[in-house]
């Protein structure tokens, strides 16, 4: 029933073990994924950068939901611990569901408080948006427009500046 795009990022203990993790764990699922970037903290600059990157998957049985639970489970195994004093606090995995579309093609909307689709502040987040480029470069972010006219407008083109590239990290889709 969907197709989903899952921003990955991590922060704490061994940043690129932890996405290279989350990727063999959506091997079954999972079309493409992004290179690796490093990024500045986003919402709590006391923390260590991130390695984020982002994954293009597909599940003829997967509702929104499925894909929430699959990304819980993916930062659970991790060990992410939640601080509810610190919302955008480190962690060492964050899988977030970015968007979603039925097989044919139509946006997935939702306004759910576990799961609100497409996310609310992709718009907002250059290291979301520049991976996902990678996987999609055509793409659109639903209700906001093409990922690149968004990467081109402030604050996203200054913080976008910020979002460097880790060639020599590769996560593998198989």
């Amino acid at each position: 029933m969907t197709r989903a795009v899952l921003s990955l990022g991590s922060n704490l203990g061994d940043r690129f073990g932890h996405l290279r993790t989350a990727v063999a764990g959506l091997s079954d699922v999972l079309l493409v994924v992004s290179g690796v970037y490093e990024t500045p903290p986003w919402g709590d600059e006391d923390q260590p950068a991130y390695l984020n990157a982002a994954a293009l998957v597909h599940d003829p049985a997967a509702t929104p939901r499925d894909w929430l639970a699959r990304a819980r489970a993916l930062e659970e195994a991790a060990g992410r611990v939640r601080d509810p004093a610190r919302p955008f606090g480190p962690r060492s995995l964050d899988v977030d569901v970015i968007a979603a579309w039925t097989d044919d093609g139509v946006p997935i909307r939702g306004d759910d408080p576990e799961l609100t689709l497409p996310h609310p502040r992709a718009h907002l987040r250059a290291f979301v948006l520049r991976p996902w480029i990678d996987i999609q470069p055509y793409a659109q972010l639903p209700g906001h427009g093409t990922l690149s006219d968004l990467l081109q407008t402030e604050p996203l083109a200054g913080d976008a500046l910020a979002v460097s590239p880790r060639p020599h990290l590769r996560l593998e889709s198989e």
